[in-house]
């Protein structure tokens, strides 16, 4: 394994460019609005999952499978991506798929029941999946290295800003429109990025085997991501199923690692012509892997913990969450190109490290939060963490593709789909290790301060009657009579514990969100520098 990447000799553009589109700028905006897409489906899905149980008449249980049926597909197509971008190129792939996604998507609000929803949320997630792994293999060799940066900070807002924007979105489809506009809102959208792909993306005749290399083969694909897949459903139910202590959980675990373990093997036996492990056998690639888990892992912190609190402390609904969010969403725009700006003349690691640290001032503000704070509390530390968002995860795809520059390997698109489909599997298997971990924790956290406040509360102390009295006092007018007072004020007091109990656990998840941005901080500064860094190579491309 190297340390460090290759010293280029120079910066000769077509070495760096890879092969250039008649259009790039319009099919990298094609792409780009695909990976937009997959996101927003994702996330309203997420958020709008309340208003698809009440809509279609289904218990908790049952929604369960919304989400993790379309989640599931997204994992199992990331690996099998880069199968199919290099046996039928790009601008095929993407066409197809999203031609399909947008039939799918107008004829899931029409799912006569469950399973047939499942079914078509299953399709979605195997369509809208191969959006992202080839955009970035897209955009590294079509992209001029003169617009290199802007790309970036396109790209970092696409995500960035499209995660935080759902529950606006979704709160809005809900009260003016329908929910069925949380499916239908790709069908909108896919159709312009087909034509931005059609006249963006020139086409190409099928690659073909040098002469003596072995044919590309799709079982090695399909069994990585059918055991990612079965390891994903395992992670997102397992909460539900209480995790090992389920069959089911135990089975999908067994048979996911099974199948990785077969996977691993029939490479070292038989090597596929599509993917080269050995390139991403490098410290930089791997510690970027790592720190692309750690960067989903603190995105919770809106994603997950705000909402959490909001919702279930202080009853709010999405369309009163989602101006809270939008505190993030909307900086995006000005810190994603300061960050871009920022980008030609600092080292990218500097801009990781800053925007992490942010993060975890950010963090370390919300965990002084109690259960008198509303949306208004949020406003400063969601402005922090929204600049922190933008300069960690632009300084973090700024590295990466830093890291393929370095490497010559736009030269090479055998290695640029290895390294997007790693890159894909580890956002999306990453991120969802981290969600798991994070709605464990909660209860957890919730069940011991429960269990430490109720030392405090019990009958017959002072305390705890001078309270009950008082609570008693404040419902008699509305009871029956001073039995029913008495028993609706234990109720209170109870509901007030659990209430204390989930404030004080949501502050733990803001530590437990700042301690993993100090290791994540550690990880950074074990990264080697490139030689070449952005301003060898915008000054190499020439003016824009």
């Amino acid at each position: 394994m190297s340390t460090s990447p290759p010293q280029p000799a120079s910066l000769p553009a077509p070495a760096i460019r890879g092969t250039i589109t008649t259009h790039p700028l319009v099919g990298v905006a094609g792409v780009l609005l695909g990976a937009m897409t997959a996101t927003f489906t994702g996330r309203l899905i997420s958020v709008g999952l309340a208003d698809l149980r009440g809509a279609l008449h289904l218990g908790v249980d049952e929604a369960s499978w919304i989400g993790t049926a379309f989640n599931a597909a997204l994992m199992f197509i990331g690996p099998f991506s880069v199968y199919l971008g290099g046996l039928l190129g790009a601008r095929r792939v993407l066409l197809a798929c999203a031609a399909l996604f947008t039939l799918i998507s107008v004829a899931l609000p029409f799912a006569p029941n469950l399973p047939t929803m499942l079914v078509l949320l299953v399709l979605a997630g195997l369509t809208a999946g191969t959006f992202y792994p080839l955009t970035l293999s897209f955009v590294l060799r079509n992209l001029p290295m003169r617009y290199v940066l802007l790309g970036i900070a396109m790209y970092a807002m696409d995500i960035v800003f499209t995660t935080n924007f759902s529950t606006s979105l979704e709160a809005w489809y809900i009260n003016h429109l329908s929910w069925h506009w949380i499916f239908w809102n790709s069908a909108v959208l896919t159709p312009v990025m087909m034509i931005l792909v059609y006249f963006g993306i020139p086409w190409q005749p099928l690659p073909q085997p040098k002469p003596g290399q072995p044919k590309p083969n799709w079982r090695g694909f399909l069994y990585a991501s059918l055991g990612f897949s079965l390891l994903y459903i395992a992670l997102d139910q397992g909460q539900r199923l209480d995790w090992l202590n389920s069959g089911t959980i135990v089975g999908l675990v067994v048979s996911g690692i099974f199948l990785l373990i077969v996977t691993a093997i029939r490479h070292f036996r038989m090597p596929n012509p599509l993917i080269n492990f050995k390139f991403l056998a490098r410290r930089n690639t791997l510690l970027l892997g790592v720190v692309l888990i750690f960067f989903r892992f603190v995105l919770l912190a809106t994603v997950i913990v705000i909402p959490s609190y909001l919702g279930s402390v202080k009853g709010y609904l999405p369309l009163q969450t989602g101006p809270v969010l939008l505190w993030v969403a909307l900086p995006q725009c000005i810190c994603g190109l300061l960050a871009m700006y920022l980008l030609k003349y600092i080292d990218a690691r500097l801009i990781l490290m800053a925007g992490f640290t942010l993060v975890a001032i950010g963090c370390l503000m919300n965990s002084a939060l109690t259960s008198a704070w509303s949306g208004n509390n949020f406003w400063l530390s969601q402005a922090i963490l929204a600049t922190g968002f933008a300069f960690s995860f632009n300084g973090l795809v700024g590295a990466i593709i830093l890291e393929v520059i370095n490497t010559g390997a736009l030269t090479r698109p055998i290695d640029v789909l290895t390294f997007a489909g790693y890159f894909q599997t580890v956002r999306l298997f990453g991120g969802e290790i981290g969600a798991a971990f994070m709605q464990h924790f909660i209860p957890i956290r919730e069940q011991f301060h429960s269990n430490i406040l109720g030392l405090g509360v019990q009958l017959g102390e002072p305390a705890t009657y001078q309270r009950l009295f008082g609570l008693g006092a404040g419902v008699a007018s509305h009871s029956s009579g001073s039995a029913t007072a008495a028993g609706r004020a234990v109720e209170i007091l109870g509901l007030q514990v659990r209430q204390q109990a989930f404030t004080l656990a949501i502050t733990d998840s803001f530590l437990l969100v700042a301690w993993s941005v100090v290791c994540c901080l550690v990880v950074i500064a074990c990264m080697a520098r490139v030689p070449t860094q952005y301003q060898q190579v915008v000054t190499a491309a020439g003016p824009a």
